[in-house]
């Protein structure tokens, strides 16, 4: 039987390609781009989120003073590449307790591709989740687990800035060479 009305139901959402190059020494990996990112076509595309404000304050830029690709630039430059840990699920919202039929991206491959990379951050709960579960056996990383900087985890901004400033240990000055 056909008909003219279309057929609509869950829509299987997908990540962004990742956000490294070969001097990449931080990963910071997220869940799952929420429907405002989505719909920006843009990692932490929802103004309300915390993320550029606190990686801005690790790297010592204004991130969120730059346009989208500036501010992709200024991370390769910092050595912060950016991924999720979900390469597709479903998902009614932004909310990660609604995620359903995960699929994991493919993070031993991307970090066999990343010869500087010291340290793993997970941006929240279920990033850290199946991201710690996706890299069992892979030596030589520091795993980091970070407070979300989605607004539903409703801690203050400085509070999270705390936790976050770990990963400057990781990031070198890039106008100092490696």
């Amino acid at each position: 039987m056909t008909t003219s009305q279309p057929v609509s139901g869950p829509v299987r959402l997908s990540a962004f390609e990742p956000v490294t190059d070969a001097r990449t020494r931080v990963l910071v990996l997220g869940s799952l781009p929420g429907a405002a990112s989505l719909k920006a076509g843009q990692y932490y595309g929802n103004p309300q989120n915390g993320f550029w404000r606190l990686i801005g304050g690790v790297t010592g830029r204004d991130l969120v003073a730059l346009s989208y690709p500036e501010r992709l630039e200024a991370l390769k430059a910092a050595r912060v590449g950016l991924w999720d840990v979900i390469a597709s699920a479903y998902r009614p919202g932004s909310l990660d307790q609604a995620i359903r039929e995960a699929e994991a991206a493919d993070l031993k491959r991307l970090i066999a591709d990343l010869p500087d990379l010291r340290a793993v951050a997970f941006n929240g709960a279920t990033s850290a989740r199946i991201g710690r579960r996706s890299l069992e056996g892979v030596e030589g990383l520091t795993l980091i687990d970070l407070p979300s900087s989605s607004p539903a985890f409703t801690k203050p901004l400085a509070w999270k800035a705390e936790h976050w400033a770990i990963i400057g240990d990781f990031v070198a000055d890039p106008s100092r060479p490696s």
